[in-house]
C-alpha cells in the first residue's frame, strides 16, 4: 500500500474541513466548528489499480494556529491550497500560505482549490487573478468545487494523489514496490536503482 501525507491549508472558513468531511464520509454539515491547531483523517482507496492509503491534515486557518504548520508539513507528498470564491480576503491570505509551504517544506505537488463554487454569483475573484496566482507560485493545477454540493470534491483528492503518484513516485525495477522517483538505492531490496 502506498501511503501518502496530505496539507490542507487555507484561511478560516474557506471550507477545508468540510471539504475533507464530504470526502471521507459524503456529507455536508451547514454548521461546523473552526478546527482548532491541527486535526487529521485517513481515507483508503483504490487508484489506478494501486491501492493508497491518504493522511489528511487539516490546518486551522487562524493566525495563532499558523505557527504549527511548519512542524506538521513533513513528509508532506502534496499540499491542497483554499480559498472561497465569494471571499476576496482568502485569496489575498494565499500568498502567507504559499510562504509557509515553500519555507517549510521540500518539492511537493501543489493543487489550488477555488471552494464554494456554489456561491459563484458572488464570486471576487477574476480568472485573470488566479491565473496569474498560479504562475508566479508554480502551482501544479487548480480545480474547483464545492462541499455543500459534492461538486468535484471526490476529483480533488483524486487528482492530487494521482499527480503526486505519477510525478514522484517509481516502481523499482528490482522488486517492483513503489519508491519515491528521487531515490539512487530501494528502500525495500537495496538495490541500486539506475
Amino acid at each position: 500500500m502506498i501511503k501518502l501525507k496530505l496539507i490542507v491549508a487555507g484561511a478560516k472558513d474557506v471550507g477545508k474541513t468540510s471539504l475533507i468531511r464530504r470526502y471521507i464520509h459524503g456529507t455536508f454539515q451547514s454548521e461546523t466548528i473552526s478546527t482548532i491547531g491541527v486535526d487529521f483523517m485517513i481515507k483508503r482507496l483504490e487508484l489506478d489499480e494501486k491501492s493508497i492509503q491518504l493522511s489528511i491534515w487539516d490546518f486551522g486557518g487562524e493566525q495563532k494556529f499558523r505557527s504549527l504548520f511548519p512542524g506538521y508539513i513533513s513528509g508532506s507528498s502534496g499540499a491542497l491550497i483554499l480559498f472561497d470564491i465569494s471571499n476576496q480576503e482568502s485569496f489575498f491570505d494565499l500568498n502567507n500560505w504559499m510562504e509557509l509551504i515553500n519555507n517549510s517544506s521540500g518539492k511537493m505537488i501543489k493543487l489550488l482549490v477555488i471552494s464554494k463554487i456554489d456561491l459563484k454569483d458572488s464570486a471576487s475573484i477574476s480568472d485573470k487573478d488566479i491565473e496569474q496566482f498560479v504562475h508566479l507560485n508554480e502551482i501544479d493545477g487548480v480545480l474547483r468545487c464545492s462541499a455543500k454540493t459534492g461538486e468535484n470534491v471526490d476529483q480533488v483528492f483524486e487528482t492530487i494523489t494521482r499527480m503526486i503518484v505519477n510525478n514522484t513516485l517509481d516502481e523499482c525495477p528490482h522488486c517492483h514496490e513503489i519508491i519515491a522517483k528521487d531515490l539512487h538505492f530501494c528502500t525495500y531490496c537495496g538495490k541500486e536503482i539506475n
